[in-house]
């Protein structure tokens, strides 16, 4: 089933003209649980990933975990979860799992990433896809502050040609533990879907910033919250509002390798709406529908962003927690 997002509300552009030309274009991916292929874009789905080539995999020294639990216990806890009635078996068995492993049972590294998205230029088109490539993967490790590891191998993207692959990995390998469930994303399908955005009012000039907060403050429609920047799984458009890192303004967000400024790639939002962005629940979505179809969790229900290097995408992804 399609997504679609309501219009919004009116034409922000029409209210203060000096918004006209700043809009940018972005990729709702509207990730819906689901039992996705290698050959359709997905979140937390299997990657086509070539079986000659080596898994991606994370060498960091990891701090002991919250958690420690295998991905087939994160996977039992979810059906579980999932139901509306338990069997004694049921409480047993959450109980287990919520006890967790001690974490001296994790072996040493080098530990196999979990893959997050595989996104096909024809669901995205407008990524930065290197010439000669269709196919954007993104892996990340599910031990460590995922938001405060630009330029590591903790997080990483991989630019393919989907042809190229012509015998896919079979059976990816999976990390024995994970640190915690809330960075393992449910499979989920997308369902992509363009919309246009304006700037967090921390990327306008002051002055205007001003007034359109004064604007809201006067009983008119919430900028941050229905005419700016769309919530969710995103690819492309504007940088995500600020919330608690927001110090007088942006900071410019680097690539380690060059030093290039980066744009956002990547939107990982903890929820699809929420009681301020509801007017960007699609219209298909039933009231009382799940907001959080994905299961992930950044930090404590933040929002993160991956930033592509504009002079070469290969290079490591910045990343940030806003």
């Amino acid at each position: 089933m399609t997504r679609t997002t309501p219009p919004r509300p009116l034409d922000v552009a029409s209210v203060f003209p000096e918004l006209a030309g700043t809009s940018r274009t972005a990729t709702r991916l509207h990730p819906r649980p689901g039992a996705p292929t290698v050959h359709e874009s997905s979140v937390g789905g299997p990657l086509l990933w070539p079986a000659g080539e080596s898994w991606a995999s994370c060498s960091q020294e990891h701090d002991a975990p919250f958690e420690l639990n295998t991905p087939e216990e994160v996977r039992t806890l979810r059906r579980i979860l999932a139901r509306d009635v338990w069997t004694d078996e049921d409480h047993a068995e959450v109980s287990r799992i919520h006890a967790g492993h001690d974490p001296s049972l994790l072996p040493e590294g080098p530990h196999p990433l979990i893959p997050v998205a595989q996104l096909y230029a024809r669901d995205v088109p407008g990524l930065p896809f290197p010439e000669g490539t269709d196919l954007l993967q993104v892996l990340w490790c599910p031990f460590i502050d995922i938001e405060d590891q630009s330029g590591s191998a903790a997080v990483q993207l991989r630019w393919r040609r989907a042809a190229d692959v012509v015998e896919v990995l079979a059976s990816p390998p999976e990390p024995a533990y994970v640190g915690t469930s809330e960075l393992v994303p449910l499979p989920c399908v997308l369902r992509p879907e363009q919309v246009l955005e304006y700037p967090a009012a921390h990327d306008l000039d002051p002055e205007l910033a001003g007034r359109i907060h004064r604007w809201e403050e006067d009983g008119a429609t919430d900028y941050r919250g229905a005419l700016s920047v769309a919530p969710g799984w995103k690819a492309g458009g504007w940088a995500a509002p600020f919330t608690f890192r927001d110090s007088g303004g942006p900071e410019e967000l680097r690539c380690a390798r060059c030093s290039a400024v980066g744009e956002p790639l990547l939107t990982i939002g903890y929820a699809e709406w929420n009681a301020e962005t509801v007017s960007w629940r699609p219209v298909e979505e039933a009231h009382g529908a799940s907001a959080t179809p994905t299961a992930v969790t950044v930090g404590r229900g933040y929002t993160l962003q991956f930033y592509a290097c504009p002079a070469d995408p290969r290079h490591p992804p910045v990343t940030v927690m806003q």
